[in-house]
């Protein structure tokens, strides 16, 4: 066994050859390759070439053994010390050499000298750095798109570091949080590998817990039937911890999809909710037809009817006037959701029956300048009745105008029914 030792500083193979060998999740062939690769670079370096050596790691026993072969010349014509051993140094070896015949002898590695022994350490440090970059890349590369459940190691304000079983740092950004996020150091957090950024041979691995399919992998987690492939989720849209709406689709009639998602009593989703920090989650029954799924992504508002421009993708929806507030949501959630889920732009108008009494807007053009008018009408708002009865959050969004003149308008038209 071969111990490698220089005056000043002492290097143990053994130690070297266990870290090594601990180093995550790296084969054993490789290992044996890397290491051989590293004393070969230190052995060319010194001598000029490796060709006439051979190595033997051990990297159960922790050591290696290094031989040199040489060719024997005759005493006095030794060109190459490396490479070639007068005659009479072989017989010193043993004693019935011949001229032309090949010596190996043991290398002890001590004998190479302190700055070699100083190549070999950082080689090998670089080496096992580079082995585990490559393998945490590799490892990640193929999970893009899966939960992982990591321990939080410290958190800061752009991001939290988490460290997965087997101590690989992974980084969950702010971005990727759910607003209520909050985490302390020794929990364990739930994400998905949104991506492994390798750039520099550098991998950094980047989690997310905003992701749509954050919310799918979780769903086939719990809903055996979309596992097994009886329902397919079609789309979801999701604002992170407010509400999400998933658009599912049954293979098997006697399942009802939405049902089977839900749970009884809201079974199957109730983790996922508190999961998510509260955030509801709708689940609508998919269709390729895309009135029934605009009027379907609406709910729970009753949809009248729905007008499409398909090369826009546009929608415009009717409604009575007390479902236009529920289609539209606190803080106009519904509707945003409604609009992702669909990809079409959602405008909600309320459907009136004009009463007699009721006036064209053309009428108040003494009253109201025309431009406005026409911006009213736009909206599909021909009668004083129609724009009373739009909200005036409506009004000021979808004809912009300044919220002082749409208060002057609805005045204006009030009055006429005072």
């Amino acid at each position: 066994m071969a111990t490698a030792k220089s005056t000043t500083e002492t290097i143990s193979l053994r130690d070297a050859l266990v870290d090594f060998k601990e180093t995550k999740n790296i084969d054993r062939a490789t290992m044996m390759s890397v290491l051989e690769e590293c004393f070969r670079s230190v052995i060319a370096r010194t001598y000029g070439t490796d060709e006439n050596y051979d190595i033997i790691v051990n990297p159960d026993k922790g050591d290696l053994e290094i031989y040199r072969n040489r060719t024997v010349v005759p005493d006095g014509e030794v060109q190459d010390p490396n490479m070639e051993i007068s005659l009479s140094d072989a017989r010193k070896v043993e004693a019935d050499y011949e001229i032309g015949e090949e010596v190996t002898e043991q290398v002890q590695f001590k004998d190479f000298g302190r700055r070699s022994i100083l190549t070999l350490r950082q080689t090998l440090a670089s080496r096992i750095l580079e082995l585990e970059h490559d393998t945490l890349y590799n490892q990640y590369k193929d999970k893009v798109g899966e939960i992982v459940a990591a321990e939080v190691y410290q958190t800061w304000k752009r991001e939290s570091l988490l460290i997965d079983d087997e101590g690989n740092e992974l980084s969950l950004p702010r971005t990727e949080q759910i607003p209520s996020d909050f985490f302390r150091k020794g929990e364990t957090a739930r994400a998905i590998v949104l991506n492994v950024d390798n750039t520099n041979g550098n991998p950094k691995i980047i989690l997310s817990r905003t992701s749509p399919i954050f919310l799918q992998r979780m769903l086939e987690q719990e809903v055996p039937e979309i596992n097994d492939g009886l329902i397919t989720i079609h789309k979801i849209a999701r604002i992170p911890g407010e509400r999400a709406k998933i658009a599912v689709e049954s293979y098997d009639e006697r399942i009802d999809p939405v049902g089977a998602c839900v749970g009884v009593k809201g079974s199957r989703v109730h983790g996922i909710v508190r999961e998510l920090r509260g955030e509801n989650i709708d689940v609508i029954n998919y269709t390729p037809n895309t009135k029934l799924f605009i009027t379907r992504a609406l709910s729970p508002a009753r949809v009248n009817s729905v007008e499409l421009n398909e090369e826009e993708h546009k929608a415009n929806v009717y409604l009575d006037p007390d479902q236009v507030s529920l289609a539209i949501g606190k803080g106009g959630l519904n509707i945003k959701l409604a609009s992702m889920l669909t990809g079409f732009t959602i405008d909600v108008f309320r459907e009136t029956q004009q009463d007699d009494d009721d006036v064209n807007l053309d009428e108040f053009k003494d009253a109201i300048e025309p431009w406005i008018i026409d911006e009213l009408k736009k909206l599909g708002m021909e009668t004083a009745r129609d724009v009373l009865g739009a909200s005036r959050e409506f009004i000021i969004q979808k004809a912009d105008l300044e919220e002082e003149t749409v208060d002057e308008v609805l005045n204006i038209l009030a009055a006429e029914f005072e």
